[in-house]
């Protein structure tokens, strides 16, 4: 039985699932939107707007949680300097998915993820 088992596993272990969360979240932050599959991106958007609303609280240890879940103090800055600013007075719904049908190679569903 599956119960509590809601993560998507895309076929990996752990590690690289984290791994791949995490690269996703740095090319959103870095990029503003990126194209991506609709599984990858309906996983990473609660892992995204966690990260936004520890970056809106602006104290060095929300910065510390965030270093550590992105390894990429350059990208941290930009999200706590830029991207939690502007969701300052805004209670969730940071990001949008937007399908956009189906890859020509393998028939998997796409979708754009992007900051609203």
């Amino acid at each position: 039985m599956r119960h509590h088992n809601a993560n998507r596993k895309f076929g990996r272990e752990t590690t690289q699932r984290r791994a791949l969360l995490r690269s996703l979240a740095e090319n959103l932050i870095v990029n503003g939107k990126i194209v991506t599959t609709e599984a990858k991106a309906k996983e990473l958007r609660p892992f995204i707007e966690k990260l936004v609303t520890k970056g809106r609280d602006e104290q060095k240890s929300s910065q510390r949680v965030l270093t550590s879940k992105l390894h990429n103090r350059e990208v941290v800055k930009k999200m706590v300097v830029e991207i939690s600013k502007k969701y300052k007075d805004r209670n969730g719904g940071y990001t949008r998915i937007v399908k956009i049908g189906r890859r020509k190679g393998d028939a998997s569903e796409m979708a754009i993820i992007e900051f609203v």
